[in-house]
């Protein structure tokens, strides 16, 4: 018993541990994006154009170094494991040549290609000076995934964390400052402003890079005797190795490819074809709403949320390991539950506060509450597929969710070249877009899912007990804020509001006695948890 709940605690340990590395990051992330937003001379109409280049960067950095340092780390942890420090070396060195060129051809195709792309492939003239300050970050970016994933390998996870810290504050700090002064010396230029934000990004994917190619030649006295101690070493030439990583690595891209490509078809379509029946610039501006202030808004979730997809991924192949199918059943059931209690609250806390939440962060540039309401349903298919992507992942198969998502992503391009067509639609076109990508791309990992794990989520408590959370919530917490709007200013109640949101929902969860007992014990200190729960005669 012992055993077990040391395994549950550390499964856990892992979740929380990058739970709040993620939402530091995004806090960070957030902090820039609403100062862009509600700069005077960049606004939505800056949202669109730094939004459409950062999209292809994206999808070019995708392909060249995303996958890369869980396939680096997979492969380097199993030389390690036998005592092959000196194959693990030899797997790390062979990568960065080979991610390093790949990088390489990336960077140069961003920056030779940057004109073709901005004024044919985007119809975005402006983004061009974005996608040339962007390019150079994709070299050091594919460089730097090569480290982590090495460092990773090795189990020195706070590294890699400490140096995706370090990039999101260089890229906060300085995204301000440069664009101040860009701001300044060209009398708010949108579009020099555009690219200054991106050439704060370039350089805080270099000081990643920097930090951990100086943590590297750091340990390297280190790492050289270890490989002087090598044993079991297992001569293989610099092919298979390439074969090997790639093998990999291709799979967990792919996911990754979806997903860009997913973005991508809103930068390719929206001011496209919105631009044939309204103003070119109405038109960017409605893309900036979506790409800039939505998007922002929808993926906070996500980034919660991913914690349990990637602690899943090693706890099942662990348990798959060891035909241990208890445990994936318990580890996938908790995960998914805990997904729907994310994202419920915060679908329909989106739909009820989507006006006060533009108002309170960005009150120079608050419209698009009406998509912001309706891009949010998509939130919880895109929570439940996140956190199923994971589990798939760890029975291996990993190329289910690539499929599930460009199944998703060809029927999201067919309905944004069909509905944003419709005036009376407009932008919302794509926002339907993106709730049936999601949802279709949710219907099939589900279903491949119940295939290898029979889920212990019975409806009453998987869906209707959340649901019934949810709503004592919403309806409580709106009132809150009705009555507190006709007395204090509108922001300071939004804030009390939503704090009060929160409190409601989780004793919400509590009173309806949605986890189980197994349930609270999985979570940290569970014990002690549920020790106060009985105490107070909850449970």
């Amino acid at each position: 018993m012992a055993k077990g709940a040391v395994r549950k605690e550390s499964f856990m340990q892992g979740v929380v541990t990058i739970m709040f590395s993620q939402i530091a990051i995004k806090v960070l992330g957030l902090i820039y994006t609403l100062y862009l937003t509600n700069r005077d001379g960049f606004g939505d109409a800056g949202n669109a154009i730094y939004a459409s280049g950062y999209q292809i960067y994206a999808l070019l950095l995708t392909i060249s170094s995303i996958g890369v340092p869980n396939a680096i780390s997979k492969l380097v942890a199993e030389r390690l494991a036998i005592g092959d420090n000196r194959g693990a070396n030899k797997i790390f060195k062979v990568a960065l040549a080979t991610f390093g060129c790949i990088g390489a051809i990336g960077t140069m195709l961003l920056f030779f290609g940057a004109h073709t792309i901005s004024y044919s492939w985007l119809q975005i003239p402006e983004s061009e000076l974005t996608l040339i300050a962007l390019s150079p970050a994709i070299f050091f970016v594919s460089i730097s995934s090569v480290f982590r994933g090495y460092f990773n390998g090795r189990r020195s996870l706070k590294t890699t964390a400490r140096a995706q810290t370090l990039e999101q504050i260089f890229k906060t700090v300085l995204t301000i400052i440069i664009v101040e002064i860009v701001a300044h010396i060209t009398s708010t230029s949108t579009e020099l402003m555009a690219a200054g934000a991106t050439i704060a990004t370039t350089i805080a994917t270099f000081s990643s890079f920097a930090y951990l190619f100086i943590y590297y030649r750091i340990r390297r006295r280190e790492i050289g005797n270890e490989i002087q101690q090598s044993i079991n070493y297992k001569y293989e030439n610099v092919k298979t190795i390439i074969r090997r990583i790639l093998m990999v690595s291709i799979p967990l891209t792919l996911s990754s490819i979806m997903t860009s490509f997913n973005k991508n078809i809103d930068s390719f379509t929206v001011k496209r074809i919105l631009s044939t029946y309204m103003a070119s610039d109405t038109a960017q501006t409605l893309y900036g709403q979506l790409a800039g202030k939505v998007d922002t808004l929808t993926n906070l979730p996500l980034a919660i949320n991913i914690a349990f997809a990637t602690a899943l991924v090693p706890a099942i192949s662990s348990a798959k390991a060891k035909n241990d199918k208890e445990t994936a059943t318990k580890r996938t059931s908790f995960s998914l539950l805990t997904s729907m209690l994310i994202g419920l609250p915060c679908v329909i806390g989106m739909i009820i506060f989507a006006q006060p939440i533009l108002n309170l962060l960005y009150p120079n540039a608050n419209e698009g509450a009406l998509l912001l309401q309706l891009i949010s349903i998509s939130v919880i298919f895109s929570i439940l597929d996140q956190t199923i992507n994971g589990a798939l992942q760890g029975f291996g198969k990993v190329i289910v969710p690539a499929i599930a998502l460009g199944v998703g992503c060809i029927v999201k391009l067919i309905l944004n070249l069909i509905l944003l067509r419709i005036p009376t639609l407009n932008v919302y076109g794509a926002a339907i877009g993106s709730i049936a990508c999601h949802a279709v791309a949710f219907t099939i990992v589900f279903n491949v899912l119940k295939k290898y794990v029979k889920l212990d989520l019975p409806f009453r408590k998987f869906v209707l007990k959340p649901a019934l959370a949810t709503a004592i919530m919403g309806v409580c917490s709106y009132t809150i804020f009705l009555v507190l709007n006709s007395i204090i200013p509108g922001n300071k109640a939004t804030i009390i509001s939503m704090l009060s949101a929160v409190a409601i929902y989780l004793m919400s969860v509590i009173a309806l006695k949605i986890y189980n007992k197994e349930d609270i014990y999985m979570l940290p200190k569970g014990q002690k948890i549920y020790e106060f729960l009985e105490r107070i005669k909850i449970y």
